[in-house]
């Protein structure tokens, strides 16, 4: 039996979906019975933490507060800017009809078909579309936390801390996600 590049897709694919997918039920099953023995929930735990400390003194703490969600921010906007680019680039080189594509279909592993190489180019924009997507809901929950977290403090506000603590954990929770 001849040895073929296809068959390099076919043993390291499923082997790399597999090993992925376990890797996430074991990481899912973890933040689910042990939090705080993952990264996740140990960072969840803190950030429960740190919106109410950060409510006790906001005259004192409110420049932290907004800086550091400031800083949040500024990452999801930049990995977000980065992914969007990246799929431009991808983009172009996907619909180029120059030589351009020939030096980059050399450097493809596997088969090297038409039809893979453009599966393969389509599977990496998709998941680059993800991560701008992911990035970008990030950024609008930050930006929410960000305004919601100053109006804690008044007497009139119907607002709890642990409505701000679940924005800011699904605000974080898509900015790991989209990385």
């Amino acid at each position: 039996m001849e040895w073929r590049k296809c068959y390099l897709d076919v043993i390291l694919v499923p082997l790399g979906v597999l090993i992925n997918i376990a890797y996430h039920a074991w990481l899912w099953h973890q933040v689910r019975t042990q939090p705080l023995t993952t990264i996740i929930g140990t960072y969840s735990k803190a950030q429960r933490l740190w919106v109410p400390a950060m409510m006790k003194d906001i005259d004192k703490r409110g420049i932290l507060a907004v800086q550091s969600l400031r800083n949040l921010i500024m990452g999801s906007s930049l990995m977000a800017t980065t992914s969007i680019l990246l799929c431009a680039g991808l983009a172009a080189v996907i619909s180029s009809t120059y030589s351009v594509k020939k030096p980059l279909n050399d450097t493809v592993y596997g088969g090297q078909g038409e039809f893979m190489v453009a599966l393969k180019y389509v599977t990496l924009l998709i998941t680059f579309l993800f991560s701008f997507f992911s990035h970008s809901m990030s950024i609008t929950f930050l930006n929410q936390v960000n305004i919601l977290i100053s109006t804690l403090g008044e007497p009139k506000s119907m607002l709890s801390p642990e409505h701000v603590s679940d924005l800011l954990e699904k605000g974080c929770l898509l900015n790991t996600l989209g990385q």
